[in-house]
């Protein structure tokens, strides 16, 4: 069995509280079995751009040691810093000013993109990288299976509050996503009474309804997912019987933002990006002006994305990260790859890195979602997970 004695490690997509854990974890480990590590900075356009005349904090990659990243764990964020590129789709006006016509005619072209993976792994091995570690949602882990597909030695490690790659019940991010949901709805609950109003709550959630149907879960309140489009007058009734039913006299709703009632898409604008996501119009600001129209009520629209994403995280997901990098680097000792690590049925386990067709993984509606109230499921777990459900 080949010793993989220099290992790779990048963070890709967006950023969430855990992945320094992860990245530190992983460094400690190493080198206490002799290895070294080697950081790669913009996840995957750092291997698309790579120029290794570059010098200083100009170079994309950066040695990983005990010394550097004793305390980035104490921080949110990753300190590896992030993108969304996709390698298999640069655009033309986007190729870095060092690459040579000569490369370029090497590479695939489809008239718009160039597929750097030729180029990716051509970096990897110049750095002498012998397998790689990808920290990222779906977007990221799918050309990490890209890569496993060409031969290169790779193990994923899913994050996302979202909480929607196949193959795993977890990824690092979500528990601290719902603390912090839970955390400001219950805070602005004072400001909702005091002035009666309907309360419109936005939070992540494009393909999959599992930070809004959690955040609901814990804080008691109706949640519009993406799995279910919703009938716009039932919610504004349920709303209206919850506003009632209150002393303080006010309601809220919990909406994912590819939520969408029904008979009507929610738009979307801007140029899309590498993996073909476009922005989706802000679903929480058109239903609170929906329901105040409907109702006659004052609402409040608050959106809660962005905030659940940055700072440090919580004890739920440090343990999760530093867990995830320790079996990741028992998988590479054992000459496992092309693996994703993961939990499944409630255990720590690992699945193939999941491929790009596989798309976000969906709440199973039958068992989570009551979607005549519009509210989760509470109960039927015995003998579920402890946490989150099953895959």
């Amino acid at each position: 069995m080949a010793q993989r004695n220099n290992i790779g490690i990048l963070t890709g997509g967006g950023d969430v509280p855990g992945l320094n854990s992860v990245i530190k974890s992983v460094v400690y480990r190493a080198t206490e079995t002799g290895r070294t590590v080697t950081g790669i900075r913009k996840g995957w356009k750092g291997l698309t751009n790579m120029n290794h005349a570059d010098t200083g904090e100009a170079r994309l990659d950066r040695q990983l040691t005990r010394e550097n990243t004793r305390t980035i764990d104490r921080s949110g964020g990753t300190w590896l810093h992030t993108s969304r590129t996709n390698p298999r789709k640069v655009a033309s006006n986007k190729v870095p000013a060092h690459i040579s016509a000569e490369q370029l005619k090497k590479l695939s072209f489809d008239g718009k993109f160039y597929d750097f993976t030729p180029i990716v792994i051509e970096n990897l091995e110049r750095l002498g990288i012998d397998c790689l570690i990808a920290i990222g949602g779906d977007d990221t882990l799918s050309f990490a299976s890209v890569l496993s597909s060409r031969g290169f030695p790779v193990i994923g490690i899913p994050k996302t509050m979202d909480n929607d790659v196949h193959g795993t019940e977890y990824c690092i991010g979500f528990s601290t996503a719902i603390t912090r949901a839970k955390d400001a709805i219950n805070r602005q609950r004072t400001t909702l009474g005091s002035h009666e109003r309907i309360g419109v709550f936005r939070i992540f959630g494009r393909d999959a309804g599992f930070t809004a149907l959690y955040t609901s879960y814990i804080t008691s309140a109706r949640c519009l997912i993406p799995e279910v489009p919703f009938d716009l007058d039932r919610v504004s009734k349920l709303l209206m019987e919850d506003k009632h039913n209150n002393s303080s006299n006010y309601s809220l709703v919990i909406v994912s933002e590819g939520a969408t009632w029904t008979k009507r898409i929610v738009d979307e604008y801007g140029e899309a990006d590498a993996y073909g996501h476009r922005k989706k119009v802000d679903i929480g600001h058109a239903l609170a002006d929906e329901l105040q129209r409907r109702t006659g009520e004052e609402t409040i629209e608050s959106d809660l994305t962005y905030d659940l994403r940055s700072g440090e995280p919580d004890a739920i997901d440090q343990i999760v990260a530093i867990t995830y990098a320790n079996i990741a680097l028992d998988l590479i000792r054992d000459g496992v790859t092309g693996q994703m690590v993961g939990v499944q049925n409630g255990c720590y386990a690992s699945a193939p890195l999941p491929a790009s067709s596989a798309g976000a993984r969906k709440v199973d509606v039958a068992t989570l979602y009551n979607t005549e109230r519009y509210r989760p499921n509470y109960t039927a777990k015995l003998g579920a997970p402890l946490l989150f459900g099953h895959d």
